[in-house]
């Protein structure tokens, strides 16, 4: 394992990675007005119930309160199936909730910082240029990283955040992971369609929101791509050297 700065629960840390790295596949990510009618806690009883070994309550609407509520009922239904349970951006409310993990961007708290407070969670960094890769693997190469794992993207065309005009294609999937020994995601508008390439371009866990909140039956499209994306890793060529 990867030395991370600031843990002090080493056996937690590994128990939290190692899941992260063996067992899932698909990452899907909750958008409550993006899920065609669907609450919150309705999209991730479906997708618990298609197999999912990740989910990510991202909510940039509710209040505080309401968003206290809704993290403790993801902790408890995803502690009671054996999930990882990661919160977008809100220090906080993760550490209220007892979180698994936090994903945050380039414009959020530092990971180094967030890991002060929350020594033993998985903190996943968001990398939009290769640039920002780089600058990443060599905070690892020098011990000196507190990110777990960091998400290449946006991949393709996405409805999910305003003010993108740029798209990486998978193509910058071998590229960038080249200059970071972490494990990764992808995210970023991605189908059924780019699942093929993605994993031939040695992408190994992919984030979604779109194509499973509005898929018609969410558990079994959930099932779909965690099966899809599973198979296709163990019969493909480990990107993560």
């Amino acid at each position: 394992m990867i030395e991370i700065q600031g843990v002090t629960d080493n056996q937690l840390y590994a128990q939290r990675l190692r899941q992260f790295e063996e067992e899932v596949g698909v990452y899907p990510v909750s958008c409550e007005r993006l899920a065609a009618g669907r609450s919150d806690r309705e999209w991730l009883d479906g997708v618990l119930a298609g197999g999912a070994r990740i989910v990510q309550l991202r909510d940039k609407e509710s209040s505080d309160n309401e968003l206290l509520a809704k993290a403790l009922y993801f902790r408890k239904k995803t502690r009671e199936a054996g999930v990882l349970f990661f919160l977008n951006d809100r220090l906080d409310i993760a550490l209220l909730a007892d979180a698994d993990g936090m994903h945050v961007g380039q414009k959020d708290l530092p990971p180094v910082e967030i890991r002060k407070l929350a020594p033993n969670i998985l903190i996943g960094f968001s990398c939009n240029t290769e640039e920002q890769v780089k600058a990443l693997g060599k905070e690892v190469e020098q011990g000196q990283s507190a990110v777990s794992y960091y998400n290449i993207g946006p991949i393709h065309p996405t409805g999910t955040k305003d003010g993108l005009h740029h798209f990486l294609g998978a193509e910058a999937v071998p590229f960038f992971s080249r200059h970071c020994p972490l494990p990764f995601t992808v995210m970023g508008g991605i189908k059924r369609e780019h699942l093929d390439s993605l994993l031939s371009a040695g992408a190994r866990r992919i984030a979604v929101v779109t194509a499973i909140s509005q898929a018609k039956n969410i558990a079994s499209e959930t099932a779909y791509w965690q099966q899809h994306v599973v198979s296709g890793r163990e019969g493909g060529v480990d990107a993560e050297k």
